[in-house]
């Protein structure tokens, strides 16, 4: 595909794979690379170019494994307690430490604490066995046995081997050389105050990890602006020290994005486009060295590099990527997958009962933090419309598979407080030793009790308000008489916080905004939570005692999933208020209405609040430390907090 004027025809993420190795194998740039002699302290992560052979044995000697006397058995036959036998110092008895040699015609060692010296001999009082408490010469390698085979990544407990066996140094392949070009008018470097339109740039941070992770050497080039011939001109310059070429953005076919021209100059592309999701602008090409365009959207640049990139970097070394654990979990809402793409959404996983939990995470290419949350992937194949809420699906771990059965999961209101409270447990469990994680699904109070009722968490954040009947006014016991009750599910209502709901609006105040009355004025734009969300039903239940029609509303519909993007949304000018807590307010440094106070509970099934691994979170939950903590974020009383209030 020279052709520059042909552009993003996607292909299979197989046949791509293909299509560019065989390319680079035409080059002989698929074979694992030139080999360097290292010394040992540089060793570690390296991998071995050609087999080692042990130099020396080890031990090179026969050495005493304990302190005490080296005899010869044969002299200690028939000792018992009642008949002890003598052995002279010197001549059939010789003191020896551990690791000594053991001298010439000597084959055993009886340990110091079994003797009794008496003048120039000691007592012995049982027989010693032949080669008893002797490391053998050999014992642990032998001169010109295998130590370590060609194409193994060395590891701490190799360079032990090594040393032990004679060597000082070790062949290992070199460390391939990747240059990653990050470009884009709108980048600015980590630290730069950004204005609207700029772009923190760290996909090369990102990137440049992975391929050091692998073993690579990185260059980091500075920020390129989009002009075709200064990114030419320094993909040549790459191509002469490195093996790796990876130009960040510009991938696609805008009148900005300039890498498929400039390979299309230095080389040949042979893949523009692949079926997968995130990530189908990629750009695979080969001159004399290896040529990748990677997507500028950061969850597209990590999975196309790990995918495409990471693989070639270890094929260079001998090695292959190491396969992760998988596991069956159950899928706790519906996904809908496009038609033509290889999906890879990114979830969190946890264990509730006797079943894991696959909650997936926002699936944007923009939305870094998915990576970051992410426990595991689950792969949808490119002709699958998706998955529906409770299917059993194969999810490839990222991490320690213990995490899973140490995760508490919470599906239900957001609260900032939540994600302090991660923080803690996290925080205090590993200084005790035992890792304890928190992982919250921000689906809403309703939502968060259905997953009670389907058993896919440990519990729920709700402040669902009664509307009607005799406890009107109070919160989630309607709700919970409703969804849960009926169901056999025993629960308990654990105080959590009372906090403060009103109006997110800008510094100052620019619109007068002070009651609900005025979201229906004509100037006022409104963003609003989802359906099923606390908030969401105390904002309906209050504009019905008001008799405020919500289609009088401007922006009513719109709707976010948690109280910091509702905030956002006012920060960003998109909306001229919401409905929030005072928490995300100050978090984002705008001003706020206080309108009503309401209490935020912790829904807890019984046999979870019983369980092991909920006990180190209760315990944080009724820590004054903690309650300070919350305290701290404004517009909330703990006073309640740890109380079981019903159950």
């Amino acid at each position: 595909m020279q052709n520059p004027d042909i552009y993003l025809h996607d292909i299979p993420l197989g046949e791509a794979q293909a299509a560019w190795h065989a390319a680079l194998e035409e080059r002989n740039l698929l074979t694992p690379l030139g080999s360097e002699s290292v010394p040992l302290e540089q060793a570690n992560g390296r991998v071995t170019a050609e087999p080692v052979w042990a130099r020396l044995s080890s031990p090179h000697y026969h050495a005493s494994a304990m302190d005490g006397y080296a005899i010869r058995a044969e002299d200690t036959r028939g000792a018992t307690e009642t008949a002890p036998k003598q052995l002279a110092i010197g001549q059939q008895a010789v003191y020896m430490d551990t690791g000594d040699p053991i001298p010439q015609g000597f084959n055993a060692v009886v340990m110091v604490e079994n003797v009794q010296v008496i003048g120039d001999a000691i007592e012995i009082i049982a027989p010693a066995a032949p080669w008893q408490y002797i490391r053998p010469m050999g014992e642990d390698m032998v001169a010109t046995e295998l130590v370590l085979a060609a194409n193994h990544r060395i590891r701490p407990q190799d360079l032990g081997a090594l040393a032990g066996s004679g060597h000082d140094r070790v062949t290992v392949y070199r460390r391939p050389r990747v240059a990653i070009i990050p470009t884009g008018n709108e980048l600015v470097r980590p630290g730069v105050p950004v204005q609207a339109g700029q772009i923190i740039e760290y996909n090369s941070l990102v990137l440049g990890a992975l391929a050091e992770e692998a073993g690579a050497e990185v260059t980091r080039y500075p920020i390129h602006p989009n002009d075709q011939e200064k990114i030419k001109q320094t993909v040549l310059e790459a191509m002469k020290t490195h093996d790796l070429i990876v130009v960040n953005a510009g991938s696609s076919a805008g009148s900005q994005d300039f890498t498929a021209r400039v390979f299309a100059e230095v080389g040949k592309i042979y893949v523009h486009g692949i079926a997968i999701r995130p990530g189908h602008p990629v750009i695979l090409a080969a001159a004399q060295k290896a040529l990748a365009g990677i997507p500028g959207y950061p969850v597209s640049a990590a999975v196309t590099f790990e995918l495409l990139c990471l693989p070639l970097i270890l094929r260079w070394q001998g090695q292959v990527a190491p396969a992760r654990p998988h596991i069956q979990a159950k899928l706790a809402r519906k996904v809908v997958s496009p038609m033509g793409d290889d999906e890879f959404l990114r979830v969190t996983v946890g264990q509730v009962g006797q079943t894991a939990i696959a909650t997936p995470l926002s699936g944007g290419a923009g939305v870094i933090t998915s990576l970051v949350k992410a426990d595991g992937v689950v792969t949808i194949p490119r002709f699958k419309e998706g998955h529906h809420a409770g299917e059993m699906v194969d999810v490839e771990l990222m991490g320690d598979p213990n995490k899973v059965r140490n995760t508490i999961l919470a599906i239900g209101s957001h609260d900032m407080t939540l994600d302090v409270l991660a923080d803690e447990l996290a925080r205090r469990s590993a200084i005790r030793g035992r890792r304890v994680w928190l992982s919250s699904a921000h689906v809403g109070s309703y939502s968060g009790l259905m997953a009670l009722q389907r058993g896919e968490a440990h519990f729920a954040g709700s402040h669902l308000l009664n509307e009607d009947g005799d406890r009107a006014g109070e919160y989630n016991t309607n709700a919970i008489a409703q969804l849960l009750a009926p169901f056999g599910v025993r629960v308990l209502v654990m105080g959590f916080v009372n906090r403060v709901q009103g109006l997110i609006v800008l510094r100052g105040n620019p619109k007068r905004v002070n009651t609900l009355e005025d979201l229906t004025r004509a100037d006022m734009t409104f963003v609003n939570r989802q359906r099923g969300a606390g908030t969401r039903a105390l904002l309906d239940f209050e504009l019905k005692k008001r008799g405020i029609n919500p289609r009088q509303i401007t922006g009513y519909d719109r709707a976010e999933y948690t109280h910091l993007a509702l905030a956002a949304q006012v920060k960003s000018g998109a909306a001229d208020c919401g409905l929030g807590i005072l928490a995300a307010a100050r978090a984002l440094e705008l001003d706020f209405v206080p309108l009503f106070n309401e209490r935020y509970d912790l829904i807890i099934p019984v046999e979870h609040y019983e369980s092991d691994l909920l006990q180190p979170m209760l315990e944080v939950i009724r820590d004054p430390a903690f309650a300070r903590r919350v305290q701290a974020l404004g517009g909330y009383e703990t006073g309640k907090m740890g109380v079981v209030l019903e159950g």
